[in-house]
């Protein structure tokens, strides 16, 4: 069980994101839920409080230039810590030859996919830290490994958040905080149906399906640190 736990999860309108805040919430944390979409969270929102947990909605665009920051504070100020920090958020950008990505989708793309997650570690390690068992989840991509023609953006962004993240986590090997990233996967989710319209998706595990690894890696009992963790031969 997580009562009492205060748990910041970033995407989490919709897809992963979501079913990850809700998991958070039927466990007993307080759910920091951020996302772009008011509409999707207000959801997210009506979906937790059903169920008996509860939940701080924060409408944030990772590419707002102190949105992150002035979250910090605000978190600082009500809690004083973050015992769990999972980073949803993701941006596919465009699938085409490298040679035409415009600047506008190459910012677009590692600035969710890479760069804000570095943000969110400057802004919250020290929050992290005042946990007595802080733990931070990234989600990545096989993307990152595969490097297929068309997937520059999306391939470089979530290379990029592995070595940013194994780094971090090498920095912490004497401390109490556990981090690690997580690859879903194919996954039922709007990002992958764009990425492959013709793709059947009713044969896809839902993100439902992810939560429990999730869970498990969150958890105080968590050993795990500086880990790719793959789903669901992980799970």
């Amino acid at each position: 069980m997580l009562n009492e736990k205060i748990a910041l999860v970033t995407g989490a309108s919709r897809g992963i994101g979501r079913a990850i805040a809700l998991g958070l919430a039927r466990e007993g944390a307080h759910v920091i839920a951020t996302a772009r979409t008011q509409g999707g969270l207000e959801d997210l929102d009506d979906a937790i409080k059903a169920e008996g947990g509860n939940c701080t909605l924060v409408p944030l665009d990772q590419m707002d230039p102190a949105g992150i920051e002035t979250l910090s504070e605000i978190v600082t100020e009500r809690w004083g810590r973050l015992d769990i920090l999972v980073a949803a958020a993701g941006q596919l950008g465009e699938l085409m030859p490298a040679a035409q990505i415009t600047a506008k989708i190459w910012n677009e793309v590692m600035g969710v996919n890479a760069i804000a997650p570095a943000r969110l570690i400057r802004a919250f390690e020290p929050l992290l830290l005042k946990s007595e068992a802080g733990r931070a989840v990234f989600l990545t991509s096989g993307a990152a490994k595969s490097c297929r023609a068309y997937w520059a953006p999306y391939a470089a962004s979530k290379a990029a958040l592995d070595a940013l993240v194994t780094s971090w986590a090498d920095e912490h090997n004497k401390s109490d905080l556990r981090i690690n990233l997580v690859n879903p996967g194919p996954m039922r989710t709007a990002m992958r149906k764009k990425a492959f319209p013709s793709e059947d998706q009713d044969t896809l595990p839902t993100p439902d399906a992810l939560v429990p690894l999730v869970m498990s890696l969150v958890s105080e009992a968590n050993t795990r640190h500086g880990e790719w963790v793959d789903f669901p031969s992980e799970s």
